[in-house]
């Protein structure tokens, strides 16, 4: 039906878009499907809604090799994905950023990098590519799923990261992340730390902004508060992180031309619009759920191009590696707020 449509279009640009949105739109369709059957699991049943896609897109994995669906999901794991990522922006302000003092500004810089730095040292260790090492250290230092698509989407694919290597760093961090959202608010309500630097020690450590918000709010409204601003600081930290290691594959890649991601480009200039005060609280609200719509369905699409096998052979290894990262940033973050 839609083909004869199409058909019925004047020769020239009109049709032309219209033949790319049909070539596109069955791969986006079951994309946008998969999305909406994760949504649904994590709102009746609870958990995570990342994982609940990830698994379902390696549930239809068989979609990616059919020839009517894989234009679309390549552009969904792809496109859909960056748009998603640059959207993260409009919940991000410079003065909600600083209100909370110097703590979660070291935290946001130190827990990064030296994540970041130790993953890449433990990947040479235990015999990893260095890049999977970068992958790992940016998922669990800055936002958990969300910066491991936005760090792989930019990695050349010829340098030994893998596609099954991003699916497994989402499932673990995911994993540990929901972990330490039921975790962390019980042992730190035996401590004698306060609201605000509970939360700030949430927020600097927990990988997904959802379990940041979960545990935070699981102890008190000011908990909550300090744990969401300060896991935004961190999410922050995905524009130099992604924008660095561009700049770094792109001088790889070519002599002296550096390129710079568009995604990011709209992530900042999205924070400065609302750092303003520009964006009503009703667009903010909606753009934030288009962003995470935008990445459940991005990661179903990632699922969808990923075997199962693929994933299993990444191996135990990699298991530790990411158990350890997680557990690095949580000493940098208890550290913190003990001193600060």
């Amino acid at each position: 039906m839609m083909q004869r449509l199409v058909d019925r279009l004047p020769p020239g640009g009109r049709r032309r878009r219209a033949e790319q949105v049909l070539v596109l739109f069955p791969g986006l369709l079951v994309s946008v499907v998969v999305a909406l059957a994760a949504t649904f699991l994590s709102e009746h049943y609870g958990g995570p809604v990342m994982l609940f896609a990830l698994l379902l897109g390696i549930a239809f994995n068989f979609l990616s090799s059919e020839r009517p669906c894989k234009p679309g999901i390549e552009m969904a794991a792809r496109t859909i994905l960056r748009f998603g990522v640059a959207l993260l922006g409009v919940r991000i302000t410079v003065s909600d950023a600083l209100m909370l003092g110097p703590a979660p500004l070291f935290l946001a810089i130190a827990g990064v990098a030296t994540t970041i730095g130790v993953g890449l040292l433990l990947a040479r260790l235990l015999g990893f590519p260095r890049l999977f090492g970068l992958l790992t250290g940016g998922a669990v230092g800055i936002c958990g799923a969300s910066a491991a698509l936005a760090i792989a989407s930019v990695l050349p694919r010829r340098d030994g990261v893998r596609e099954s290597d991003v699916i497994f760093t989402v499932v673990v961090v995911t994993t540990l992340s929901t972990v330490a959202m039921v975790l962390y608010p019980i042992l730190l309500q035996q401590t004698s730390l306060g609201d605000a630097r509970m939360g700030i020690f949430l927020g600097a450590t927990i990988h997904d902004v959802a379990q940041v918000v979960g545990a935070g709010f699981s102890i008190s409204p000011e908990t909550g508060d300090a744990a969401t601003l300060t896991k935004l600081l961190r999410v922050a930290m995905l524009v130099p992180v992604v924008l660095l290691i561009s700049v770094i594959v792109s001088r790889g890649r070519s002599e002296g031309r550096v390129a710079v991601p568009g995604f990011l480009v709209g992530f900042v200039a999205l924070v400065a619009v609302n750092s303003f005060g520009l964006v009503p609280a009703a667009a903010q609200t909606g753009l934030s759920d288009v962003s995470r719509w935008a990445l459940v369905t991005a990661i179903a699409a990632l699922g969808m191009k990923t075997m199962l096998g693929q994933v299993l052979t990444v191996g135990p290894r990699a298991l530790l590696l990411i158990l350890f990262e997680t557990i690095w940033i949580a000493g940098v973050g208890l550290t913190a707020v003990v001193l600060f």
